[in-house]
């Protein structure tokens, strides 16, 4: 057998592997495949779960009313989503997990400080997802909330081990069972409720328009980090107007279909709904099984969401390793180390943390965007407009190679994108002092990206990493 016949042979068995056997290494062009409609299903069904209505909600129980809660949830997905879908070219374009790539503009170990930042976010929101999942799995199987997080982490160990294709595979069902539970509701709050007074209460206020906008759009830049993780073995020359529309519009649909059921919930439910979230969602259920079949679409929900953020922690993790051990992929192995290590410490998290959540959750999603806004404006204006997709991938292996080991420019550009955030951001865990200009509202996301972005243009004569004529890449 000829060596191109055995490479193809190999191809196609690595297609039909439903273990994954790649981690952050290069994904040869002929082991593509996949059509951008998978990427529209992922995230589609990956938002219509119960960690997007809790979000949508807090809209309303921080004091907004309802009609433009939605509105401004909708205006944040459009802007938080169109940054995403931009960065979900890149996968396929690169072959390479979303973070490997920063070390282009960061350096090979100076990659480090937004990568530990990115598995922070990670784990964050893998706690909240398995508090609010342990409580519905709990229900199901008839046993203590702590044990239903618990059993919840171990099924989200197995399928994050096996990978890309089952995840895919996830989201195309986690996109059927939350369009029927979804509908179910919707129909159930419309036809036992009387929504009328709720439509009526409107009451326009800037800092709850903003904090709606703020919400949404925090929620969509969060996925940024590992977006492509889940576009890179699509083929190369797939059609980018066309992948980024399937990104787009189904994490806009999704996100904002949930959003809203929550906005409607919270605003019928009042005070019964902060610290009941998952018990007062399933008492919309007409009967007793009708509850379970609720339970169970929490449940699986939240699979595919919390699988997203163990798999790319575990891509994170891999990344940080492997700089400084200078290694272009990571061991099956390791694999499996790395994400029981990060799966078992956000299970740890939601244990301890559960009374809390709603609270905490909030200001921890909020704070996020002043430290990713900064790496997603220097990530996408050096694709998009300085290095315009082209790069030396053996030498994201190597320290000594083009990008070095600290890439001072990309490292101090960020920084000063994180810095120029901090006087506008409103939070509890930050008070900036210019908030004030602003009618106290936080526009510190806006302010970030623009500034960081252009910064990053005017540091382009510092940049030590040369320029590219064409891509270069390892052997198919």
């Amino acid at each position: 057998m000829s060596a191109d016949s055995t490479a193809a042979a190999q191809a196609g068995r690595e297609k039909q592997r439903l273990s994954e056997t790649r981690s952050i290494d290069y994904i040869p062009l002929n082991e593509r495949h996949g059509h951008p409609i998978s990427q529209f299903t992922l995230w589609f069904g990956g938002n219509l779960q119960i960690t997007a209505i809790v979000t949508g909600a807090l809209t309303v129980v921080l004091g907004g009313d309802v009609v433009w809660s939605i509105i401004g949830l909708l205006v944040g997905q459009i802007a938080g989503a169109a940054i995403m879908a931009l960065h979900a070219i890149q996968g396929p374009r690169l072959g390479l997990p979303q973070m490997i790539t920063s070390r282009m503009q960061f350096g090979v170990l100076g990659a480090v400080i937004p990568l530990v930042l990115v598995c922070i976010m990670y784990v964050g929101f893998s706690a909240s997802g398995t508090v609010l999942a342990g409580q519905a799995l709990a229900k199901l199987v008839h046993v203590s909330n702590a044990a239903g997080m618990i059993l919840f982490s171990a099924l989200i160990m197995v399928i994050a081990v096996l990978g890309y294709r089952v995840i895919h595979q996830l989201g195309k069902i986690a996109s059927a069972i939350g369009v029927l539970a979804f509908l179910y509701l919707f129909i159930t709050l419309l036809s036992t409720h009387d929504l009328a007074a709720v439509w009526q209460n409107r009451h326009f206020t800037p800092a709850s328009f903003l904090l709606a906008v703020s919400l949404a759009s925090s929620w969509q830049i969060a996925f940024c980090p590992y977006v492509s993780d889940y576009s890179r073995y699509l083929p190369a020359d797939v059609s980018a107007p066309r992948l980024f529309s399937c990104v787009f519009f189904g994490t806009v649909l999704g996100t904002q279909a949930s959003m809203t059921l929550g906005v409607l919930v919270a605003a019928i439910a009042g005070s019964a709904f902060a610290g009941n979230e998952v018990g007062y969602i399933v008492s919309l259920g007409s009967s007793a099984t009708m509850a379970m079949v609720i339970y169970f679409a929490i449940c699986f929900g939240k699979i595919t969401f919390t699988t997203l953020n163990a798999y790319g922690s575990f891509m994170s993790l891999s990344t940080i390793v492997s700089g400084f051990r200078q290694q272009s992929a990571i061991s099956r192995r390791g694999r499996i180390l790395f994400v029981v290590l990060m799966v078992s410490l956000a299970c740890a998290i939601a244990l301890i943390s559960e009374p809390a959540f709603l609270k905490s959750f909030t200001h921890f999603l909020l704070f996020l965007l002043a430290f990713f806004v900064p790496w997603s404006a220097i990530s996408l204006t050096d694709f998009y407009l300085i290095t315009r997709g082209k790069v030396d991938i053996p030498a994201l292996s190597r320290a000594d190679g083009r990008y070095g080991r600290w890439n001072w420019p990309g490292i101090v550009t960020y920084f000063l994108g994180v810095l120029v955030q901090l006087p506008f951001i409103d939070n509890p865990i930050h008070h900036g002092s210019l908030t004030w200009l602003f009618a106290g509202n936080d526009v510190s996301w806006i302010i970030g990206w623009v500034v960081t972005a252009l910064l990053w243009l005017g540091a382009r004569g510092l940049d030590r990493r040369g320029t590219l004529s064409h891509s270069v890449y390892p052997p198919a």
